[in-house]
């Protein structure tokens, strides 16, 4: 620890002689210093604040029926690629700061100055952005950031716009397609059912089921057709029962001359219930159906047979009437007739029944035999009908997205999904924010020493003496044998305090150039323009 402070004791003796070379260095450094910091161009600052209110009232109303896009996130992401090239480009041109630029290498130069210089960042706030610029004029700090504030706003705008212009051309062009797919499917499912025709049921309903239902109407006819033809011999026999019997009738009541009724109320019972019946199948089928045509030929044969009867009543109660006809006898047994018209109406049923169980037995024919061939057919009438189903089922979500990017347009037209507010509108500070000469003059002061003290450190390196015993013994490493003093007359003594006087005045000027210099300057921040 000694031999440090011994040696540093020996440095500030060997600087102490060249402290004059060194307070000349130190002289020259301050001023060039204090040159340089007032030289120094003032640079003036223009800023601006944005505020981007995304919460709009629309949005919650809307969610569901329109796209609500991650607005957060879009100006985030704006607020990163703000000071891109192109926007920059576009910035220069607004600002005209190009007009000074003479070739490409200038341009080039600017645009790299002005990424380095223009500040954009958070201010206080998740949607609150502060920008600042830089400049030696103020009105071209202030132009930066009015340009700079348009672009952010119509960037901001024009990318949402934009994008949902995008979105509805694609969903036009892929709507369009899939419209002319199921146009495709549409033609194929009508080609599908004109080919199978015949083989297709009017209800929709598949072979198997048509077989099973043919099969039960076919045996329905067929046991409705025995009953009919027991109904039927049943009557016959009851007739001829009849016809071997003799029975007497009684003119109980004679037809006036003037006006005969006859009356056949089982003939207008049996077209009645016809008629109904027919009523009931039209209902059902058409009029080329079998059973309704077979109907209308009974009902026609009934009411022919009532006109026929009511002719022979007519006459057989005129020629009664008249007393010209025959009293009584076993043909004109009312018993007989009833009976004929019984075996008749029953011949008719069962005529028609039969023509029932001909026409299912044909069509339970026709629906086995197209079994065969059913199974291909359902297979193929199912892939068609899958695809037309996914064909359509897209097209309308396709539809449905389409609209929702409609309304979602409409939506950031109207209200505005994201609006930008300018909180502070561009401005420039009136004073300069940069150089701060009242930091930069004390570190001129303070490194004008420090090259003095370097400038007498390296003199007395270079010109070493010695200025104590111990630094020539150290110095040499010889035994010091003794010390002769110098006797200092009082001449020597004047000089040397004129000496030391002149030094200390020369410091002190230093000293107090600065010290008026750092007063200038806190008057001209405190009361300069």
């Amino acid at each position: 620890m000694q031999d440090l402070v011994n040696q540093i004791a020996a440095a500030l003796r060997g600087m102490w002689k060249f402290r004059w070379p060194g307070l000349i260095a130190a002289w020259i450094v301050a001023v060039l210093a204090v040159v340089v910091v007032w030289r120094i161009p003032d640079q003036y600052e223009a800023t601006a604040r944005i505020y981007v209110d995304t919460d709009s009232i629309l949005k919650p109303l809307m969610s569901g029926l329109a796209v609500q896009p991650n607005v957060e996130q879009q100006i985030s992401m704006l607020s990163r690629t703000l000071i891109s090239r192109p926007n920059l480009e576009k910035l220069i041109r607004m600002a005209d700061l190009d007009l000074k630029n003479q070739s490409k290498a200038d341009q080039e130069a600017l645009v790299e100055r002005l990424q380095k210089d223009i500040k954009l960042q958070t201010a206080g706030g998740l949607n609150l952005y502060s920008m600042s610029y830089r400049d030696t004029e103020p009105e071209k700090a202030k132009r930066v950031v009015q340009s700079l504030v348009s672009i952010f706003v119509e960037s901001g705008l024009g990318a949402s716009r934009k994008d949902t212009d995008s979105a509805k051309t694609f969903l036009a062009e892929q709507i369009k397609q899939f419209e002319a797919k199921l146009e495709e499917s549409e033609a194929r499912m009508k080609e599908f059912r004109l080919r199978n025709i015949e083989a297709s049921g009017a209800d929709g309903r598949d072979a198997a089921t048509r077989v099973a239902e043919l099969t039960q109407q076919f045996q329905q006819a067929q046991l409705l057709l025995r009953e009919a033809e027991n109904a039927r011999d049943a009557a016959k026999k009851q007739l001829a029962e009849e016809s071997g019997q003799t029975q007497s009738l009684a003119v109980r009541s004679l037809l006036q001359e003037s006006e005969v009724s006859v009356a056949t109320p089982e003939i207008d019972a049996r077209i009645e219930l016809q008629k109904r019946n027919l009523d009931g199948l039209l209902q059902r089928y058409t009029d080329q159906h079998p059973d309704v045509v077979q109907t209308r030929r009974l009902l026609a044969e009934l009411e022919a047979q009532k006109a026929r009867e009511v002719v022979e009543l007519r006459k057989t109660a005129i020629a009664r009437a008249a007393g010209t006809g025959p009293a009584a006898g076993p043909a004109a047994s009312l018993a007989q007739q009833e009976l004929q018209r019984m075996v008749a109406a029953s011949e008719v049923q069962v005529a028609a029944l039969r023509a029932r169980v001909n026409e299912y037995g044909g069509r339970l024919a026709m629906a086995r035999n197209s079994l065969k061939t059913a199974p291909q057919l359902e297979a193929e009438a199912a892939q068609l009908n899958r695809d037309y189903e996914v064909t359509k089922k897209n097209y309308q979500d396709l539809v449905a997205r389409r609209q929702a990017a409609v309304m979602s347009g409409e939506l950031d037209v109207a209200s505005g999904v994201a609006d930008f507010r300018l909180i502070d509108p561009p401005r420039v500070s009136p004073k300069a924010v940069a150089p701060n000469r009242l930091v930069l003059f004390p570190l001129a002061f303070v490194v004008a020493l420090g090259a003095g003290a370097a400038f007498a450190f390296a003199a007395s390196q270079l010109r070493p003496t010695f200025g104590h015993p111990d630094d020539l013994r150290a110095g040499t490493g010889l035994p010091l044998l003794g010390v002769v003093s110098a006797v200092v007359s009082d001449v020597e003594r004047r000089r040397e305090r004129a000496s030391m006087f002149r030094f200390v005045a020369a410091f002190g000027s230093l000293v107090g150039l600065f010290a008026a210099g750092m007063i200038a300057l806190v008057a001209l921040n405190r009361y300069g323009a």
